[in-house]
């Protein structure tokens, strides 16, 4: 038996003069219902309800504003259920719909609680379908067309592996529409070379923005949790026929023999930092070298404005980031308590290591 996630893109769904949406995601049912019946448990992330919406309405260009979006959105949402729904009773599975923003993933509980409740419909043995929930959900919540989100989702339900099914065939070491010697990229085998490949997507023009950027946001994520992920061209739903049957994507990106956990990687992706905790070179060898929490004695300064309970980014004497972490003071008590710091004093533990990931952690 293996925990799959399988996200499929918006591009995928649009349909063609050949096929409708309605007889892909048929296609795609089809597959997932052949790998349940075989004993796979399988989770899906959908795109789809601002381009089903649009048809739905009638329109002929996508909305630009933001409340249009999401109000397109929210028709397109229920039409999308509806043709999974139809689809998965064919062959004998209900599904449920969970929609999700960034602000889900902000506490420990709720992340916990949305893994606890789609583990439990794997257990009832009904099809989740997650999506972003983009008829609330702003610009500052979004997650980036359901790639990163995938990534989370796979992460917080401890899955094996995670398809990606895309309208591109594999990656490439460059935007082969732009760049005649670009060479495809069948297997990314560590953290590093993957963190090359998003630093060199970001600075091309064309081939890092949206969808590929994304794409390797979510492989970072899910093979760091020791998940196993699959890019692949999902334009014959075939494809995930053969992948869910032992084959492989077009591009494979292998999982870290030593993986973060839940909690660390829920620190490390899920959640935006809200301030920054500048420390001296003594705390900055005790986090790295010694497994240490953050204490009070240790902080130079604080930047931004948060709360208790936020997560936040410790930066080291020289401006480097080493951590990201927890704190358990808000920025206020924080500056208050540096001014009254006494050496001689019992420190108290701003970040205690349980809630705290090393920088380093994530690129090795």
């Amino acid at each position: 038996m293996t925990l799959w996630t399988i996200k499929i893109g918006t591009s995928l769904l649009r349909g063609t003069k050949e096929i409708s949406t309605k007889e892909i995601i048929y296609e795609y049912c089809k597959y997932i219902a052949q790998s349940k019946d075989n004993g796979d448990q399988i989770i899906v992330v959908s795109s789809g309800a601002v381009g089903l919406g649009c048809s739905r309405l009638g329109l002929k260009v996508r909305p630009k504003d933001l409340n249009s979006l999401q109000a397109t959105a929210a028709v397109g949402q229920g039409y999308l259920m509806s043709l999974y729904e139809s689809a998965m009773k064919k062959y004998g599975y209900n599904v449920a719909q969970i929609l999700l923003t960034r602000s889900d993933f902000q506490s420990r509980e709720s992340f916990k609680n949305a893994s606890l409740t789609i583990k439990k419909l794997l257990d009832w043995k009904i099809l989740p379908i997650i999506n972003e929930n983009d008829s609330i959900s702003n610009e500052e919540l979004r997650y980036g067309d359901n790639d990163t989100l995938s990534a989370l989702v796979s992460t917080a339900i401890s899955a094996k592996q995670l398809v990606l099914l895309t309208d591109i065939d594999k990656l490439y070491s460059s935007d082969p529409k732009l760049d005649k010697d670009a060479k495809p990229i069948t297997d990314v085998h560590n953290s590093q070379d993957l963190i090359n490949l998003k630093d060199k997507s970001s600075v091309s023009s064309n081939w890092g923005t949206g969808g590929i950027q994304t794409k390797l946001n979510a492989a970072q994520i899910a093979t760091k949790n020791g998940i196993k992920v699959h890019l692949s061209d999902g334009r014959d739903p075939k494809i995930l026929k053969e992948i869910l049957t032992g084959s492989r994507g077009g591009t494979v990106f292998h999982p870290n023999p030593n993986p973060l956990g839940t909690t660390k990687s829920w620190l490390a992706h899920a959640l935006h930092h809200q301030g920054s905790i500048y420390i001296d070179e003594g705390a900055s060898y005790a986090i790295e070298n010694n497994g240490a929490s953050l204490l009070l004695v240790g902080i130079i300064k604080v930047t931004g404005d948060f709360p208790a309970n936020s997560p936040v980014i410790i930066i080291n004497f020289k401006g480097k980031e080493i951590a990201k972490g927890i704190t358990s003071l808000n920025s206020d008590s924080i500056k208050e308590a540096i001014k009254k710091t006494n050496n001689k004093v019992k420190s108290k533990v701003v970040i205690h290591r349980d809630v705290l990931v090393l920088t380093r952690d994530l690129i090795e």
